[in-house]
């Protein structure tokens, strides 16, 4: 982490800054996993220990997020997309960011585990780790597999929510888990593919940095490839069935045929169209998550009437 004491002066932080520090849109997707890991699962959970285990879930990611803006404010100083973040415009004290991180994630493991269980509250102690130091301080700076490995700690949401419910670990949760530790790379690596160079500039070892875009478009086929039978096969589980194996086979269809067209384009006609196609399939690959999420909780609805499931 580097000093910035030169960065944009300070102005007055409003409400709205501390807000961002969480970063709202990765912590709406984290509530939302969580939230259908808790529901899905195979036990009555009283609505007001449901509520309360997904607050403490979403005050731990936005803890997180905290930690990871405080520490990555240097990196984000230098890159175009992150120069107006809270610390690198100055309207957040690197220090403010550190103290609100911690003492929320310590806030929300013990929250949680008075709330649902100790076995969630350890799950999410260890996925605020895993984010803030595995990720954030070693892996994003070291290795083009920063994505690949600190993928896990977005995948683990769906988890905290089925331990929060059940108190145990079981193939559904590890396959929710795995569908989002799988979708992460081709999701992150298709934006690299359009911002290349702001990656570069700021030294973080991403895929398109370190091998080049034409291997960063194989391993995003690749990784649709190995995705789509994980995602397919969760449809066979207690929580799928025909809602959700209809909806998962149709739209992993699309996802390796998205990945397919980034493999075959070359870089002059990427240029040419700037970078139509990988857009288009990184906003596809939000889509692709939760609708995925989207089709269990329907699943779950049907079975409340005798028509979700298998049984």
């Amino acid at each position: 982490m580097s000093d910035l004491s030169s960065s944009t002066p300070v102005g007055e932080a409003s409400f709205g800054d501390y807000v961002a520090l969480f970063k709202p849109r990765v912590m709406s997707l984290v509530v939302f996993t969580a939230f259908v890991g808790l529901v899905v699962a195979p036990v009555s959970v009283h609505p007001m220990v449901a509520f309360s285990s997904i607050l403490f879930i979403a005050i731990g990611a936005g803890a997180s997020g905290a930690l990871n803006m405080w520490w990555d404010a240097d990196i984000d100083n230098v890159m175009k997309r992150t120069q107006t973040r809270p610390i690198p415009s100055g309207r957040v004290q690197p220090g403010e960011a550190l103290q609100l991180g911690m003492w929320l994630s310590v806030i929300s493991v013990i929250m949680l585990g008075l709330a649902a269980n100790i076995a969630a509250a350890a799950l999410l102690a260890f996925t605020i780790f895993f984010y803030a130091v595995v990720y954030t301080m070693w892996l994003k700076r070291w290795t083009p597999q920063n994505i690949v490995i600190g993928g896990a700690a977005g995948a683990f949401p769906p988890m905290v929510g089925w331990v929060a419910a059940t108190g145990s670990v079981s193939l559904e949760a590890v396959l929710m888990f795995a569908l989002i530790f799988f979708w992460t790379p081709p999701h992150f690596w298709a934006l690299a593919l359009f911002v290349k160079t702001d990656y570069a500039k700021a030294g973080v070892p991403m895929l398109t940095v370190t091998h080049g875009r034409k291997e960063t478009r194989k391993q995003i086929l690749i990784y649709s490839l190995v995705l789509a039978p994980i995602a397919v096969g969760l449809g066979f589980t207690s929580i799928g069935g025909p809602f959700y194996l209809a909806a998962a086979v149709i739209m992993n269809a699309i996802f390796i045929l998205g990945g397919w067209k980034i493999f075959r384009r070359n870089e002059e006609v990427t240029e040419a169209d700037e970078h139509a196609a990988e857009r288009k399939f990184f906003k596809f690959t939000i889509f692709y998550l939760f609708l995925h999420f989207t089709a269990l909780l329907v699943e779950k609805g049907l079975a409340a009437y005798g028509l979700g499931g298998w049984a």
